[in-house]
């Protein structure tokens, strides 16, 4: 599998560079899956596998060198920042400082962005960018976080309205539905006994 922590869920991968971003968020521990970036190994394992295919499907070279524990610290930081920007709330103090890009013109006369600086800087510098093109293209929109509380995997919304808010009804989606259900119950009885 290509996207390491969106694959290990079975989610559908954006169908754009943004791959890179839904897949750092899915690193995260989730119903006995553990955190791949909980430390240097398992950091260095998801770069290895996620970052290195994202560098490949780009076109870009990944800066050599292995991940430090200080790495896989700032990995996490760079999940929560990523999160709470699909969320649209408040980032991290620090979380936004300038990050180097290069604009590199194609053989087909295209200008992309490629990431600059090493380790994590140059992670930083790609998922800025992958942002800002799924900005511009109107992907952005299309990641989400699951609103089920104790989930919050990304998924990509590839419904024709953008209206996905569970990354799976039937396991997100039917225990919401079945609480609001049971609320509503409630509320009909107690309303029924005044």
């Amino acid at each position: 599998m290509s996207w390491m922590a969106t694959g290990r869920y079975g989610l559908r991968a954006a169908d754009t560079g943004a791959a890179l971003i839904q897949d750092l968020i899915n690193t995260r521990a989730l119903d006995g899956a553990p955190d791949l970036l909980s430390g240097r190994g398992h950091a260095q394992e998801w770069w290895d596998r996620s970052v290195r295919h994202w560098a490949s499907v780009r076109g870009v070279a990944v800066p050599d060198g292995d991940l430090s524990d200080e790495d896989a610290a700032a990995l996490r930081r760079l999940r929560t920042t990523f999160e709470r920007l699909i969320e649209g709330g408040e980032l991290p103090s620090g979380a936004t400082p300038g990050v180097a890009v290069t604009l590199v013109p194609g053989e087909d006369g295209m200008v992309r962005p490629v990431p600059s600086g090493r380790g994590t800087e140059w992670l930083a510098s790609a998922l800025w960018s992958e942002t800002l093109l799924a900005q511009q293209s109107d992907t952005w929109s299309r990641i989400k976080l699951c609103r089920n509380e104790t989930c919050r995997t990304a998924f990509y919304d590839a419904s024709r309205n953008r209206s996905g808010v569970w990354h799976d009804v039937s396991t997100c989606g039917n225990v919401a539905n079945l609480r609001a259900a049971r609320e509503r119950k409630r509320r009909t009885a107690a309303d029924r006994d005044r």
